[in-house]
């Protein structure tokens, strides 16, 4: 979807993501240990993962182009007891705050231009801290899949093996291509998407 019209989307009183975290947020809980780690959440939406983050115990910065989702973040954070600091930027250009120990992102990943994604993953990987953990989720292109009916003019596929290619200097800790059925926009559809976790050795 495009920011305009996720920004609308986000204007709602409802939570259009809902609140409870993604799987992915629950599966990145067993490769995280030893003292309270700084997890960057890239493209945040309405904050559900970056929240449930904060809650156990973690430092979040919640970035996303979206204001309204931002905004939303920082309500959910205060209605479940903890704390989360905001910042609104674009992918495309997006420079960390500070070195991380986390980067963790879903459904954002798509929209950094297929120019700029060797230089945005190569700041991502520099402004992690050894040992660093990144959980990602990326839309890929797949022969048996079409095009999303409500895919935005500013969201781009990765190839199949795209995702892992920018991080063979790192260790591969999970991976797993997915096929899944989605309901935005309120239009059936089917997503394939590459989910990867690895480790800065």
């Amino acid at each position: 979807m495009d920011k305009e019209q996720l920004e609308r989307l986000y204007e709602e009183q409802e939570y259009y993501w809902g609140k409870e975290p993604s799987e992915l947020a629950r599966k990145l809980l067993a490769y995280m240990n030893g003292p309270t780690k700084t997890i960057i959440d890239l493209g945040a939406g309405e904050g559900r993962d970056s929240v449930f983050l904060a809650k156990q115990g973690y430092d979040v910065i919640s970035m996303d182009i979206t204001s309204a989702g931002l905004g939303k973040a920082s309500k959910l954070a205060e209605e479940m007891g903890t704390s989360l600091q905001t910042i609104q930027a674009d992918v495309n250009d997006f420079i960390f705050p500070c070195k991380v120990d986390v980067l963790y992102s879903i459904g954002a990943l798509q929209y950094i231009k297929p120019e700029n994604r060797q230089r945005q993953f190569r700041h991502f990987k520099e402004n992690t801290q050894e040992g660093g953990i990144h959980a990602l989720f990326a839309f890929i292109d797949h022969p048996d899949i079409e095009m999303a009916p409500d895919w935005g003019r500013n969201e781009y596929l990765y190839t199949r093996e795209e995702l892992q290619a920018y991080y063979v200097d790192w260790k591969q800790l999970y991976t797993e291509e997915i096929i899944f059925c989605c309901n935005s926009s309120n239009i059936p559809h089917h997503h394939a998407a590459r989910i990867l976790i690895v480790k800065k050795v």
